[in-house]
C-alpha cells in the first residue's frame, strides 16, 4: 500500500528535524562576579564543536545564558554578559552549568536556588564551575556527591560544608548527575568530555586543538596545587600563605599582608607562631626555597631566572639559600634530580 504524500512529507520532516537537532544543549547560570575564563572556555569549546571548521553556527551544540532576558551579569573582571533565556525551566537542557567566581560577592538568589532544585528534580545534570560548586552545595544539591574545587578554595569549602566529600587534586569530577570543576583552563577539558559523550571524540579533539590544547585530558589529571611547605589549621594563616605564594618575587610586606586579612602585623605573627611554629618571614623564606627547588627540577629556566622569579636575589644569595636547604649547589641539585625518572616522580 502506498503511503500518502502528506504522510511521507511529515515523516521526512521529522527525520530531518531529528538529524539537525543539537546533540548537546547547555544552559548557563552566571553568578554575580563570575569568572569570565570559566564561562568563556566552556562555551567556546561547545562553539568549536557545534559546527564545521570555525563557522560558529550552533548546530550540534546549543547554549543559552539563563536569567532575566536582557539583564546584564557582571563578571569578576567587570565584563558584562546578557542573559538571553528565562530561568524558569520552560526550555529543556542536557546540562545546566553554574559559573561561580568571587566568594565574597557570590549570592545566589532564592529564584536561582529554586530553579536549580527544579532542574535537579527533572533529572537534568548540574555542573559547577570554579566556585559554582559552592552554589550547588548551598542549595543542598551536592549532598552525597564528591565535589571538585580549586586548591585555593578547598579550606573555604571544608569550613562551610564540613560533612561533604571534596577533592582538590584533580581537574574535575563527574559524580552521577553532578559535575564539578576546579575552574581555570580545566573547564575546556570538562566541556570536551561532554562533547565526546554526546557527539563524538573527533569533535572534542578538534575543539581543543583550535584552543591550542593538544588532546582531551581525563578528569583524574592533577591540577596544580599550592606549593605550601607547611599545612596550616588556622584559616587566616592558610590564606596568608596563599597570598605569599602569589607574590614570591616581591619583597615581603607583612604590614600590607596583615591588612588584607583584617589583622594587625603583630596579630598575624602571633597566629603564625601558634599555628605552625614559625614567623611569617621565616615561612616566606622557606616557600621561596621550596619553589626554587621545584623549578630546578621541572623547568628549563636559567638559574638567574629562577632566582628572580622566587625572589632569592642575586646569584650568590640564590646559591647560598639552595645549598643551605639541599647541601649542594643549584646546578648540582638540578642535575641530581633529573638523573632518574623515579626522582621526578618522587618530587
Amino acid at each position: 500500500m502506498k503511503t500518502p504524500a502528506s504522510m511521507r512529507n511529515a515523516a521526512e520532516l521529522t527525520a530531518l528535524t531529528k538529524s539537525t537537532a543539537p546533540a548537546l544543549r547547555v544552559g548557563f547560570v552566571l553568578l554575580p562576579r563570575f569568572t569570565l575564563t570559566a564561562f568563556a572556555g566552556f562555551v567556546d569549546t561547545l562553539r568549536l564543536a557545534a559546527d564545521e571548521g570555525d563557522r560558529s553556527r550552533a548546530r550540534r551544540c546549543q547554549w543559552a545564558v539563563l536569567g532575566q532576558p536582557g539583564e546584564a551579569i557582571t563578571s569578576s573582571s567587570g565584563v558584562q554578559v546578557l542573559a538571553d533565556r528565562p530561568l524558569d525551566g520552560s526550555a529543556s537542557y542536557d546540562y545546566v552549568v553554574v559559573v561561580g567566581g568571587l566568594l565574597s560577592a557570590q549570592k545566589a538568589t532564592g529564584a536561582i536556588q529554586r530553579s536549580l532544585s527544579r532542574f535537579a528534580q527533572q533529572g537534568v545534570p548540574l555542573v559547577g564551575l570554579c566556585t559554582g560548586s559552592f552554589v550547588l552545595a548551598r542549595a543542598g544539591l551536592l549532598q552525597g556527591h564528591v565535589a571538585c574545587v580549586s586548591w585555593f578554595h578547598r579550606q573555604d569549602y571544608e569550613a562551610e560544608f564540613p560533612g561533604h566529600r571534596v577533592l582538590s587534586n584533580q581537574m574535575y569530577v563527574m559524580d552521577r548527575e553532578r559535575l564539578t570543576c576546579a575552574g581555570g583552563t580545566s573547564v575546556v577539558h570538562l566541556a570536551a568530555a561532554l562533547v565526546e559523550k554526546h557527539i563524538n571524540r573527533a569533535e572534542a579533539v578538534k575543539a581543543l586543538r583550535i584552543l591550542i590544547e593538544e588532546q582531551p585530558l581525563p578528569a583524574s589529571t592533577l591540577q596544580p596545587e599550592a606549593v605550601l611547605t607547611v599545612r596550616a589549621q588556622d584559616r587566616l594563616v592558610h590564606k596568608a600563605m596563599l597570598l605569599m605564594e602569589q607574590q614570591l618575587a616581591e619583597p615581603p610586606d607583612l604590614q600590607r599582608l596583615a591588612a588584607l586579612l583584617g589583622l594587625g602585623r603583630r596579630q598575624l605573627e602571633r597566629r603564625f607562631a601558634a599555628d605552625i611554629g614559625m614567623s611569617p618571614a621565616h615561612y616566606h623564606r622557606s616557600l621561596r626555597v621550596s619553589r626554587a627547588r621545584w623549578m630546578l627540577t621541572h623547568s628549563d629556566l636559567s638559574l638567574r631566572d629562577i632566582a628572580a622569579e622566587c625572589g632569592l636575589g642575586d646569584g650568590s644569595g640564590f646559591a647560598r639559600a639552595v645549598r643551605q636547604a639541599t647541601g649542594v649547589s643549584p646546578a648540582a641539585y638540578r642535575q641530581s634530580t633529573r638523573l632518574s625518572p623515579m626522582s621526578l616522580i618522587a618530587q
